[in-house]
């Protein structure tokens, strides 16, 4: 609740104007700050604040109209409503007064009840102009609170959506099931002694790696299971499906699912440019992209697939490094390579059921 006394500064040349104005004004919600000239309502106002300043015109130091335009062109105290008090009832006067940014003016001597209504008045339309801005301020507030909540709740349902899609995709198999999380893991790995991705970004990759191969689910799944060796035809097929994810994902403006479309099209794609399906190189090869590809073939060859049996871990490493430069991103291998302890034991000994 704001507090109703209202603090008012009386600035005038004679000590008798501001006994007066405060003997009409007297009123116990009003408190009364006195300044005889220009430089001591200066030295008040960096100090305090006030709902009204009742000011002379025609200081002896600096004139009422000078000390206006310095109030306006102070930010903190800018808005403060100003009555000039002035002996002059003339056009010049008042006009000169309003364009320095009185509200309003009053003539000396005071009649008292013209004072009285005129300064209860435009305290009152004050007090509701703060009032407004106060509920004005609280309802920002209160409305950007109920975007963040809204945003976080869509961002979980987004992120359970991109779980349940996932269990989809790899029910048919528990050791793609696995594959996924530990592809998914070692990309995250990977991304944060990347160095130069915000945690942010870290966060989306560990959501969106999981569906890095959701374009297979389009391709037949007697091909996908085929238990011998692909043919020229067949392997061609299952070399659309990077494709096939990018036309269904490319209109979508989400942001976790643009994060999907960059993997799940780009991870084939070689460092050199003879990787599918567009034949992309070096940095046109979204960051995204190059760290999944490093994931997926390091514990593709580490684990048993349904035409070729496990290499060693050892062996794997200097697959690996052997395509710096040509399949993978350099830098990305050496960071690989520095940290082999790490993606060991996430190949090695991740929990496949967590």
């Amino acid at each position: 609740m704001m507090n109703e006394n209202y603090e008012i500064m009386i600035v005038d040349s004679l000590s008798e104007n501001i006994i007066m104005a405060k003997r009409i004004l007297h009123n116990d919600k009003y408190n009364f700050t006195e300044a005889l000239s220009a430089k001591e309502a200066i030295e008040f106002l960096k100090h305090k604040r006030f709902d009204l300043i009742l000011l002379d015109a025609y200081l002896p130091d600096i004139d009422g109209f000078h000390l206006s335009k310095i109030i306006k062109n102070t930010p903190a105290i800018k808005d403060t409503p100003i009555f000039f008090l002035t002996d002059k009832d003339d056009a010049d006067s008042i006009e000169e007064g309003f364009n320095v940014g009185a509200i309003d003016y009053v003539t000396k001597p005071f009649y008292p009840a013209v004072l009285q209504s005129r300064v209860e008045n435009h305290l009152e339309h004050y007090r509701y102009k703060r009032v407004l801005e106060y509920n004005n301020i609280f309802l920002n507030k209160e409305i950007k609170s109920a975007k963040i909540q809204q945003n976080s709740y869509l961002k979980q349902a987004q992120k359970e959506i991109m779980y349940i899609l996932t269990e989809i995709i790899s029910s048919d198999s528990d050791e793609e099931a696995c594959h996924i999380k530990r592809v998914t893991k070692i990309a995250k790995e990977l991304a944060i002694l990347e160095g130069h991705l915000t945690t942010s970004e870290v966060e989306t990759i560990s959501h969106a790696s999981p569906l890095y191969s959701i374009g297979k689910s389009l391709i037949k799944s007697n091909v996908l299971q085929k238990k011998t060796k692909l043919t020229p035809q067949e392997l061609e097929e299952i070399h659309q499906y990077p494709a096939l994810a990018e036309n269904i994902l490319k209109k979508s403006k989400n942001e976790l699912l643009k994060a999907v479309r960059i993997i799940a099209s780009q991870h084939h794609e070689n460092y050199d440019g003879t990787g599918y399906p567009r034949g992309l190189k070096g940095e046109e090869i979204h960051i995204f992209g190059r760290l999944v590809a490093i994931a997926d073939v390091i514990d593709s060859i580490t684990h048993d697939r349904a035409y070729e049996k496990a290499w060693s871990f050892e062996k794997s490493v200097k697959y690996v490094v052997g395509l710096s430069g040509t399949k993978f991103d350099p830098r990305l291998v050496d960071l690989f390579s520095d940290n082999l302890e790490v993606f060991k034991e996430i190949i090695e000994d991740y929990p496949c059921q967590s």
